[in-house]
């Protein structure tokens, strides 16, 4: 009988690992070129390739997106039930229906009929005001103004937190309010916040009456979650439920001035009126997903206050991130909005990466006549998405897409404007990350003096930028094309 030799018996282990491979890519599909990529990595490196796909290649965003799916479920449950009539959130149903409006221009009256599909638990909402607010020099102090008036609560939300200066003024500000009676809850990503949680920068704080203090993560193997590249990009802060702010900025000294360094440019938004509650809402769902807290305590009447109208201001909310039914909310609402211009599109970002849909989508309508000018920054904090956002300029320059790129400070702000009527402003940046693994807010904003308003700053820092010319840019090293072509391929993960 013929022995077979390890070499032999190695090539069948490998062919049962790459058929298991093969059968798991078709029982899940996914795109073409990724599951050829894998089943070729498994089989030119024998065990090594199936390792890899074991760890890094299985999508398990899905099945954690799940998780939190559930979660929202179960607390809109008993926002339902206490929403009944007689009920203490009876009065928010009434107020969500009394002030939703349409808006006046055609063009975004489509994108709100559109939105009404994608969003619906978060109809338009008229009466409120919107105050546009330009770097921390001038968010931090209406911020902390807000959190050294509050009477009741602070619910606050960040991605990053600093163990610096600003994080310090930040949480010594929320702690002197805790000491006074405020109930104070501070919800902060894990990866984004790494640095302070590390080095214990919260914990001192969390020993506070008054205050609680979280970190948002999907690592943790008492409940099996073990998934770390889902982050909580929101940027939410409400005070009393009266006002709130969201937009770019996080807590740290980067966005101040500082010896040899420029602040971080970015725009954030201080927010009055109904929408303020919407905000409130999202935040708590966050933070009964992550923490015991009931969700009866949690949706209680003092945190969503009786509200008169403060303007005229239409805003919609638009939370996104992996979950069942959120997890192409902001996709469909750019491409929407992208191809129902009929004049002008304007694009700030900081990471801009866009998918295949939303290249083509920006083509087309420069391709139909409709200026389309992106702002992006010279030299980006993350030099790989640098790289891979400029392995787009060629096509998108080709199409007629005009390409800004501002000079340091870094450019932090987010903000499309669309036509002189409609705005989205928020936490979401134009790239894979934002559109499919981070959980972030967005304020569509469909009024067109809010959005002539927000224009005259975004053309302000159009003014400071230099275009990028086709001619010029197909004359660049070939080094730096094989450099932005090979960062392109980390397009997915930036």
């Amino acid at each position: 009988m013929h022995a077979w030799s390890t070499l032999e018996w190695g090539i069948w282990v490998n062919l049962v690992l790459f058929l298991a491979v093969a059968l798991h890519c078709l029982v899940r599909p996914r795109d073409p070129r990724s599951t050829l990529m894998w089943l070729l990595v498994t089989w030119l490196l024998p065990l090594l390739g199936a390792l890899l796909y074991l760890t890094i290649g299985i999508n398990r965003v899905r099945e954690k997106g799940w998780q939190k799916h559930r979660s929202d479920l179960a607390f809109r449950s008993t926002r339902d039930l206490h929403e009944r009539d007689a009920h203490p959130l009876s009065y928010w149903r009434g107020i969500r229906a009394g002030l939703q409006t349409q808006p006046l221009d055609p063009g975004a009256r489509e994108l709100n009929t559109i939105l009404d599909r994608i969003v619906p638990d978060h109809p338009l909402l008229g009466g409120n005001t919107v105050q546009i607010l330009v770097d921390a020099k001038t968010a931090y102090p209406a911020i902390f103004k807000a959190i050294r008036s509050a009477k009741n609560h602070i619910h606050l939300q960040s991605f990053i937190i600093g163990p610096d200066d600003t994080g310090r003024e930040l949480m010594d500000a929320l702690a002197e309010r805790a000491a006074a009676g405020v109930h104070v809850r501070v919800l902060f990503d894990a990866f984004g916040s790494a640095h302070a949680r590390l080095l214990g920068f919260f914990r001192r704080y969390a020993k506070h009456p008054n205050m609680h203090i979280h970190a948002f993560t999907q690592v943790n193997p008492l409940k099996q979650q073990f998934q770390i590249n889902l982050r909580n990009h929101r940027k939410i802060i409400v005070v009393d439920g009266s006002v709130g702010f969201t937009g770019g900025m996080n807590f740290y000294d980067v966005y101040q001035t500082r010896k040899g360094h420029q602040p971080t440019h970015d725009y954030h938004f201080q927010v009055e009126g109904p929408t303020v509650l919407e905000m409130q809402y999202s935040f708590l769902r966050d933070w009964y997903y992550m923490t015991d807290t009931p969700s009866e305590l949690l949706l209680a009447p003092a945190h969503f206050p009786r509200l008169t109208p403060t303007g005229k201001t239409p805003i919609r909310l638009l939370n996104s991130g992996p979950t069942l039914s959120e997890s192409q909310s902001l996709l469909d609402t750019l491409f929407a909005a992208i191809t129902s211009a009929r004049r002008q599109i304007l694009i700030v970002t900081p990471y801009f990466v866009p998918p295949e849909e939303i290249q083509r989508a920006l083509r087309a309508v420069a391709l139909r006549g409709v200026e389309v000018k992106i702002l992006v920054p010279t030299v980006n904090n993350h030099i790989y998405v640098g790289y891979a956002s400029r392995a787009l300029y060629d096509k998108l320059l080709e199409s007629g897409v005009r390409i800004f790129e501002q000079p340091p400070p870094f450019l932090h702000a987010k903000a499309m404007i669309v036509d002189d009527c409609m705005a989205l402003i928020g936490s979401a940046n134009m790239d894979a990350r934002s559109l499919w693994l981070n959980y972030e807010s967005t304020l569509v904003v469909l009024d067109s003096a809010f959005a002539e308003s927000l224009k005259r700053i975004v053309l302000d820092d159009f003014a400071l930028a230099n275009e990028v010319t086709l001619a010029a840019w197909r004359t660049r090293p070939v080094s730096q094309q094989l450099t932005e072509n090979f960062c392109s391929l980390l397009s997915p993960i930036a």
